[in-house]
């Protein structure tokens, strides 16, 4: 690690982060992996349907960048599930590819038929979840879990058991739980599942400790939004020794989504020094496949691959971005944008701009000895005319503006 890990030519993060009394206590694994689900969970989210041929696309970037699992699919769904997952896990991608199933030999079946490496096995785990949801007598999903898990590990998969809804059962229950589909069937990995997203990151070091010391096996997280603590209860869960983390593309999921991948990736790499390997530049480009092929539209300001993030309109920070110029941009950035596949800054003009936007903006249509009291004459006419367009204005409104306030200038 370098000696200032917080500050490289490429991010500008807080030194505290790195204080040996904040560090002191973390347990990262050596090596952190991601397991992305976007072409399982992320199209549970009400509205996304991806076709055989989009899950290829999508899988094929995201192993391009370097995501060390994908979660291809559930092949119980549909007979384009299944295509999907054979088709990706015949393509002789980087990533290991996983299939998602119930804990169901059938489903187990249909797993190995598409000729995927691991398989991400699931069965409720809170008793009051079985018994009034699934209508089940706890038993039988303990006996499913052990005959289906069992089968899958005499058939040569890696298997990850995956209890839903583990964070609203007593602790008891879920260890005594885990412990006898890991003792009778088999477990190679446990997901720590909080599929309502509902743990506070206070509670997730007491999660992960317990699952931790009573079963003594690798760990995984997958985490939901709904509250908006997916990425810091992932990165807690990772401190605490989880190994593999389940993400999806610009948090993609069932409802509120799930912990996004650029974000986690970007924060465990920028304020924790832990490099996954995982090409951050493709980021902003794959989540446009995503957008595109999902037809999810994003916020503007989404984290890391929004599309307005590098677009300032504050006059102060304007003239923060003029007075540093490239050499210092970290000054009023947390990243280069080159980091996640941004273009570079652009001052753009509304009712938040100062004179040296507006001055910026008269240099790229070729007036540069404006004096300051024509650019303040410029710069509240724009001002007005964004605040009455409600939005930033295009080149051709502000030389519209330039030939009203100044004529004869352009």
């Amino acid at each position: 690690m370098a000696d200032q890990p917080w500050k490289t030519d490429r991010w500008f993060s807080s030194p505290w982060n790195y204080l040996d009394e904040v560090t002191r206590g973390f347990a990262f694994p050596e090596k952190v992996e991601i397991h992305d689900v976007t072409l399982r969970d992320g199209e549970q989210q009400a509205g996304i349907e991806f076709s055989a041929e989009d899950k290829l696309r999508i899988a094929e970037a995201l192993s391009e960048a370097g995501i060390h699992r994908i979660e291809a699919g559930l092949p119980a769904v549909s007979p384009a599930d299944r295509e999907a997952v054979a088709r990706i896990a015949a393509a002789g991608f980087d990533a290991e590819i996983y299939a998602f199933s119930r804990c169901m030999v059938s489903d187990v079946e249909l797993a190995l038929d598409c000729g995927v490496k691991g398989v991400v096995m699931e069965v409720p785990a809170s008793h009051h979840l079985i018994e009034k949801a699934y209508r089940w007598p706890v038993e039988r999903a303990i006996e499913a879990s052990v005959e289906s898990t069992r089968f899958a590990h005499e058939n040569g998969l890696q298997v990850t058991f995956f209890p839903i809804d583990a964070t609203r059962s007593t602790m008891t229950q879920l260890l005594d739980d885990l412990e006898t589909v890991a003792r009778e069937g088999h477990v190679d990995k446990v997901a720590l599942v909080d599929t309502f997203g509902v743990i506070s990151p206070h509670a997730i070091t007491y999660y992960t400790r317990r699952v931790k010391e009573r079963l003594g096996v690798p760990l995984e997280t997958h985490f939901h939004m709904d509250f908006g603590m997916g990425v810091a209860n992932t990165i807690l869960a990772a401190a605490e020794g989880a190994s593999v983390l389940h993400t999806t593309v610009s948090g993609l999921g069932e409802r509120a989504g799930n912990a996004p991948t650029e974000e986690t990736v970007l924060a465990l790499l920028t304020m924790y020094g832990i490099d996954t390997g995982i090409k951050t530049e493709r980021f902003t480009e794959i989540a446009r496949l995503v957008s595109d092929l999902s037809g999810v539209k994003q916020p503007p300001n989404r984290p890391v691959t929004g599309d307005m993030l590098f677009k300032v309109e504050s006059g102060i920070i304007a003239t923060w971005v003029k007075n540093v110029g490239d050499a210092d941009l970290l000054e009023p950035f947390p990243y280069r944008p080159e980091l996640v596949g941004q273009p570079p800054p652009e001052i753009v003009l509304g009712k938040g701009s100062g004179l040296d936007s507006v001055a910026i903006w008269l240099g790229k249509i070729g007036i540069y000895d404006a004096e300051t009291k024509e650019i303040e004459a410029v710069l509240a006419e724009v001002k007005a005319k964004s605040l009455e367009k409600k939005r930033l204005l295009t080149e051709d409104e502000f030389r519209e503006v330039v030939q009203q306030v100044l004529p004869g200038r352009i």
